[in-house]
């Protein structure tokens, strides 16, 4: 259906009743589920009708097979042992309304949602005047578009009023197999459009990055060999889909190949300083100055060799966070968000930084930023844990509950949130819940010990006033959930 729309030959009709796929809404769709056959009855005349006129009216285009493209006109360079972001064009939004109004729309809808996607951090996005030259007729061939273009991915679109709402549909498709690999229906009601198109723009742009970000972690995981930097930096990222002592040994492996492969890429040394920050973190046994100042020379270089990128300065200033420096932190998280507002590793930074300076109301305005960026990641509980700490500091127990019990649905072997219900739960008085929160922690992650969990716990509530009482119901819980208790 995507493939025939694309060359402008489907005239779809329903046969019996069913859950249309989006590219069915797209276009008016006869229902036929009544008809048995009589050549009188008049929908099925309509139909015809319709039928008739798309046919004079489109010749269907031919589809071409894999041929060599024009010479492109954007300069092919072969991506070096560092790699670098996927790249991504946005195609013309096709009106499919026929108005005059939806037309502007729909142009402005393109020009928004590139300029939206540049603020992100995982894509690179070409201009709207490389792609203009497809605004009119149809596109049969992908692949050899896309190699005019130099991008991997390309994002189409279409703008639709139906009844009172106008409809944007956009699917992302993977150019050299014509795959599409995510498609998203966003409706807003018309009297509200103006008011909401920022909103609008912001959500696709946030499913789309998020979404291409997950391919690219799957497509890094899937080849064997011959990685580039970029590659090794995904495979290190996507490890964190767990916080698991193999799943941390992973990601550090995969950032310190990212570093062999290219010793002066400043993204191998961001991803290497978070992961490693990570484990000292969550294990003890690497909890020593010497591997602090590793992590923090690791961080240093990254925002040396690239200081303006927001993804190398949102993971170095997160690391940074992780060892205790704060401080240190601030300058880099503050800046990875001015230059990238849409992307999420500068809000999370400045989230944690926020959070650990005790400036809470802060730090929940900039976890929330963040979530909005990357609806859908692997790593959304994680931003949860660190609300869930922020709501604690506040003061608001109860929806400090809900959000790591949010966390926990998204991600059941999430021992970060559920050892927090434990602290929640004995705050609340809630005992017996607290008690079982700590025998599944115990279940999930049977090697840590007390002394880890209070050094965890200790971390994520540094200069808070409540920490002792904290580590109370940590040691209470765990004595009660002892074999033999």
């Amino acid at each position: 259906a995507t493939l025939a729309d694309r060359n402008k030959t489907l005239v779809p009709c329903t046969i019996e009743p069913c859950d249309r796929p989006i590219m069915f809404e797209l276009t008016q769709t006869a229902e036929l589920s009544h008809w048995t056959g009589d050549a009188g009855d008049k929908v099925w005349k309509a139909f015809l009708g319709d039928v008739g006129r798309f046919v004079a009216k489109e010749k269907p285009a031919v589809p071409q097979t894999r041929a060599e493209p024009p010479q492109s006109s954007v300069p092919q360079v072969a991506p070096g042992k560092a790699g670098e972001p996927p790249s991504l064009a946005v195609l013309p939004f096709s009106n499919r309304s026929g108005l005059a109004e939806d037309e502007v729309f729909a142009l402005g809808m393109v020009e928004d949602l590139i300029e939206a996607l540049s603020q992100g951090v995982n894509l690179r996005v070409i201009s709207s005047s490389a792609t203009a030259r497809f605004r009119d007729g149809a596109i049969p061939n992908l692949d050899g578009m896309a190699r005019q273009l130099g991008v991997r991915y390309l994002l189409e679109g279409n703008v639709r009023r139906v009844g009172e709402s106008v409809r944007v549909t956009a699917q992302l498709v993977e150019a050299e197999s014509g795959a599409v690999l995510w498609t998203q229906r966003f409706d807003r009601p018309l009297v509200e459009l103006a008011a909401l198109q920022e909103d609008l723009v912001m959500e696709v742009a946030a499913g789309l990055d998020a979404q291409v970000n997950r391919v690219e972690m799957e497509r890094a995981l899937k080849k064997p060999d011959d990685l580039t930097a970029w590659e090794a930096a995904m495979r290190s990222n996507a490890a964190f889909h767990q916080v698991f002592e193999v799943n941390l040994a992973k990601a550090v492996s995969e950032a310190r190949r990212a570093v062999q492969i290219a010793p002066d890429y400043g993204l191998a040394y961001a991803c290497l300083a978070q992961a490693e920050s990570i484990v000292h973190m969550f294990l003890l046994e690497e909890d020593d100055p010497g591997f602090q100042g590793s992590i923090r020379a690791h961080a240093e270089k990254a925002i040396a060799l690239e200081p303006n990128n927001a993804l190398v300065l949102g993971y170095a200033a997160s690391a940074l966070a992780n060892i205790g420096l704060p401080h240190a932190a601030l300058h880099p998280a503050v800046r990875a968000v001015q230059l990238s507002p849409g992307g999420s590793p500068g809000h999370y930074a400045r989230a944690v930084v926020c959070l650990l300076l005790n400036q809470y109301d802060e730090a929940l305005v900039h976890i929330d930023a963040e979530m909005r960026t990357m609806p859908g990641s692997h790593r959304i509980y994680l931003s949860l844990g660190w609300k869930g700490n922020a709501l604690i500091r506040a003061g608001r127990w109860d929806e400090a509950r809900a959000t790591f019990d949010q966390a926990i649905a998204l991600n059941p072997s999430a021992t970060t949130s559920i050892v927090k219900n434990v602290l929640v739960c004995g705050h609340l008085g809630q005992l017996e819940d607290a008690r079982a929160f700590m025998q599944q922690t115990r279940a999930i992650e049977p090697a840590a010990t007390l002394r880890q969990w209070e050094h965890r716990i200790s971390y994520w509530h540094t200069a808070n006033p409540i920490l002792p009482e904290l580590l109370t119901h940590l040691r209470s819980a765990w004595a009660a959930t002892e074999p033999g208790a």
